[in-house]
């Protein structure tokens, strides 16, 4: 029964990641590049991952990796963090990351 449930979510999560990235904003990984400093998100985060379920997997993922790589150093311009910036931290909290790796972008 076990296996039956985690195929039908993997399932649903692959049928659902294509239409909610195409519906909002997605976060900017820059490539999955080791960079020596981060770059400013664009945008805020949209519902895609704002949401109580926590968002696409596929969608989150990146979020995750890049803050836990990258969120201590700062940004390429030397200027703070923007709003943007601010909420994708948030976003990065909220889905249970530790708050050390982005607390500088959290004020």
């Amino acid at each position: 029964m076990k296996l039956f449930l985690i195929a039908t979510a993997l399932l649903l999560a692959g049928c659902t990641a294509g239409g909610a990235t195409a519906a909002g904003v997605k976060f900017d990984d820059e490539g999955l590049a080791d960079v020596a400093c981060m770059k400013h998100q664009p945008a805020p985060p949209s519902a895609n991952y704002t949401n109580e379920d926590g968002g696409p997997t596929d969608e989150v993922l990146p979020v995750l990796r890049y803050y836990t790589a990258h969120g201590k150093k700062a940004f390429c311009d030397g200027a703070g963090p923007s709003a943007a910036d601010k909420a994708w931290a948030a976003v990065y909290v909220d889905l249970g990351a530790d708050k050390a790796n982005v607390a500088k972008l959290l004020g």
